[in-house]
């Protein structure tokens, strides 16, 4: 068995890296310290079995856990923290989930961290497995793409504990790996913890029978589709329930459950016991997605539109999504002039740690729906920003505008923005003005006034009688 990972302290792959330009100094991460509250392990050291009490000194001849539970991003990793959370409450029955004691974590899981090559996601994991050792849980780090010989390898460090285990966890339905591991299990219980709002597509695609296929690809198959379609039919066939296998969802998405899948609502109540809650700063803060990374939007309307939401509503922070290139960023910080924080932990624990903006503005994502549930009764407001079709790039999934539309269409306790220029409402008494900021006019604006170029709109959910043409687009992600 490989050792666990994370070192005490800071990862360095966490952090931001500096670009040769001065908006270098605006590159930042977050340190995990502040309002952590409620620190005490789920599991007493006391009696902790071998596989939980230290992960660092587990022997490689403990006994195979019950439930393996594979990992490979942070938000996976959360959630499945959570899952563990909701899932002890439950065990302990109506004392634990109301007023009695907190829930005490099953002894037998141990997390399977597939690591990915990407820097800021590896430092992310690193520092999520530190919190769920702190939980009392073992975390086995597998270096499963390090090399020709790496895969080999981990699926046979892995063969045993699969066969052997009762229940699997897994985050991301859609991955070969994942798809691949699934194939040589024989636990009848499974458990699929958000992996942002691919979970939506994956119910989709489960009630309908469809291939697992992510949302964001489009084309024929290649060659090596053709060759991983066995297996792929195999872990679907896994993950639909039956007489002899149960199937349970744990989400924070809006999904209607398909026959037979037991859905279970993500609440966040791990997140919410364990930090904050946070200080507000009273200004807006942007979230980047990687939108444009997966080709999905084009870069440039979608540094337009970074623009007009951040003098829209002052914002002066935008928070980077783990995969967002060192280029964009540049670009975001050297030409909008935001200052770029490159957390180090997933948003919803740098959210509900603090500080935070009293605004939250994002582009159709996970946050959307995650964050009011992390947030709930701190006063922060989220807002989202629609994709206008005119954004997508070229290459873009046919898919992709209906599957955006309908993030953000789903999201509850949001506040929706439009996709073209209208008056923007008043940003919060105590919010910094932005930085160009005109002094509002007293008199009315004549009838034929054109709205300004970079303003974003925000909208009712009802649109208007008469919405008129099409506004030029900005850009999204």
């Amino acid at each position: 068995m490989n050792p666990p990972a994370g070192e005490p302290g800071p990862c360095p792959e966490a952090a931001g890296t500096p670009d040769s330009s001065g908006a270098a100094r605006r590159f930042r991460a977050l340190p995990l310290d502040g309002a952590m509250v409620s620190a005490a392990p789920l599991v007493s050291p006391a009696t902790a079995s071998p596989a939980t009490a230290s992960p660092a000194t587990a022997s490689p001849a403990t006994a195979s856990p019950a439930t393996l539970a594979f990992v490979e991003s942070p938000v996976q990793l959360l959630n499945v923290l959570e899952w563990a959370y909701a899932d002890a409450r439950r065990a302990s029955g109506p004392e634990g989930t109301a007023s009695g004691p907190e829930g005490t974590a099953p002894q037998d899981l141990t997390v399977v961290v597939l690591s990915p090559h990407d820097p800021m996601t590896r430092g992310q994991l690193r520092r999520m497995a530190e919190l769920a050792r702190d939980e009392g849980f073992a975390v086995r780090w597998e270096d499963a793409r390090g090399g020709a010989g790496a895969p080999i390898k981990t699926i046979g460090g892995l063969r045993g504990p699969l066969r052997r285990a009762g229940r699997i966890v897994i985050g991301d339905p859609f991955s070969r790996y994942v798809q691949l591991l699934l194939t040589l299990t024989r636990a009848k219980d499974l458990v699929v913890v958000d992996d942002g709002t691919a979970t939506m597509e994956f119910i989709s695609q489960l009630a309908k029978g469809e291939p697992l296929v992510r949302w964001h690809r489009r084309g024929s198959k290649g060659p090596r589709d053709m060759v991983f379609a066995p297996v792929s039919a195999t872990a679907r066939r896994r993950l639909t329930p039956g007489t002899k296998r149960r199937v349970e969802v744990f989400s924070s998405m809006p999904v209607e459950p398909p026959a037979g899948v037991t859905i279970t609502a993500n609440d966040f109540a791990w997140t919410r016991a364990r930090f904050g809650p946070p200080r507000l700063t009273g200004g807006t803060d942007l979230v980047g997605t990687s939108l444009v990374e997966t080709g999905v939007v084009d870069l440039e309307r979608y540094l337009e539109a970074v623009g007009s939401l951040a003098r829209a509503h002052g914002a002066t922070r935008y928070f980077a999504h783990r995969r967002e290139s060192a280029e964009k960023l540049h670009r975001v910080s050297a030409e909008v002039g935001l200052e770029i924080v490159r957390p180090d932990l997933p948003l919803e624990l740098i959210a509900r740690r603090g500080p935070i903006g009293h605004t939250i503005v994002s582009f159709p994502s996970t946050v959307v729906h995650t964050l009011p549930l992390a947030l709930v009764g701190t006063g922060v407001q989220v807002a989202v920003c629609d994709v206008d079709p005119a954004w997508l790039t070229r290459d873009a999934s046919p898919r992709a505008q209906g599957f955006l539309s309908g993030v953000t269409g789903t999201a509850r306790d949001v506040r929706r923005l439009g996709s073209g220029p209208q008056p923007e409402s008043p940003p919060p008494r105590d919010a910094a003005p932005p930085r160009d900021a005109v002094p509002p006019r007293e008199a009315a604006p004549p009838r034929d006034a054109a709205p300004p170029r970079d303003a974003v709109p925000q909208r009712d959910t009802a649109p208007p009688a008469s919405p008129g043409p099409p506004a030029a687009p900005v850009a999204a992600s």
